[in-house]
């Protein structure tokens, strides 16, 4: 892990974000504290071309319109056969068929990484209907059955949030866990999370060891600014204080 932070600092990816709107400024400041370069890039005219010279890609369906879906799709394409690593955030699929439907198409471009809570990830793979709204209904591990599953369909890795978050590439299953309840309640963090898998995953080279270093410095932050943060509204902003001083993975709760 201290090796993933290392090659992070070194590469400072480029990562080409098409995230809901709700959380673009959250998700650009974290990437920024992390060492890596946002690009709000949304736009179907220049979506496609970008995907393909960017470090990677995140695809957030988190507010999703019929003009960002079409830049989706084809960011998502572009970067598939560009090689450039991209990442899935499900967000809220399930309850809605429009995002749905998306997502589940998407997954025929093979994401290097699915990222969601465990409802998102059960929908997806569909042995669920989704949670509430954003917000799983579902423990972590109870969708890790169909983490697998996902990530045999995909080829790829699954990532599944909770209090305890689960990574899996279909045959080996690494748990992270460690954080703060006070992640629940800042709007974006998971968002931002998305955003951090796909900085790591290009700086590493390897969607695994880059999915659990994003989730382990997620988690380590989060302690970090929880301990002196009053409440939510202090939280975030030490969060992101907190994201940025962390040099070393080693302390996380990484558990094969």
């Amino acid at each position: 892990m201290t090796a993933a932070r290392s090659a992070l600092s070194s590469a400072a990816p480029l990562v080409h974000c098409l995230t809901n709107t709700v959380v673009q400024t959250l998700t650009a400041n974290a990437l920024l504290a992390v060492g890596a370069a946002p690009a709000m890039v949304d736009e179907p005219l220049e979506a496609e071309g970008f995907a393909a010279v960017a470090s990677a890609v995140l695809v957030n369906v988190g507010t999703v319109n019929e003009r960002t879906a079409r830049a989706m799709r084809l960011a998502a394409a572009s970067a598939a056969e560009a090689g450039t690593p991209w990442v899935l955030d499900p967000v809220a699929v399930g309850g809605l068929a429009f995002r749905t439907d998306l997502a589940a198409e998407l997954l025929g471009s093979r994401p290097a990484v699915v990222r969601g809570n465990a409802s998102e990830v059960m929908a997806l793979a569909g042995t669920g209907s989704g949670g509430r709204g954003v917000d799983s209904t579902a423990a972590a591990d109870d969708a890790l059955e169909a983490a697998v599953a996902l990530a045999g369909r995909t080829g790829g890795v699954v990532a599944v949030s909770g209090e305890v978050d689960v990574v899996t590439d279909g045959s080996r299953t690494v748990r992270v866990g460690g954080g703060s309840a006070l992640l629940t309640r800042t709007t974006g963090a998971g968002c931002a999370l998305g955003a951090l898998v796909a900085a790591y995953v290009a700086a590493t080279g390897d969607p695994l060891t880059g999915a659990v270093a994003a989730h382990a410095h997620v988690a380590l932050a989060a302690e970090a600014a929880a301990a002196v943060a009053a409440g939510p509204g202090t939280f975030a902003p030490l969060w992101l204080d907190a994201l940025d001083a962390v040099t070393d993975l080693g302390p996380a709760q990484v558990t094969a």
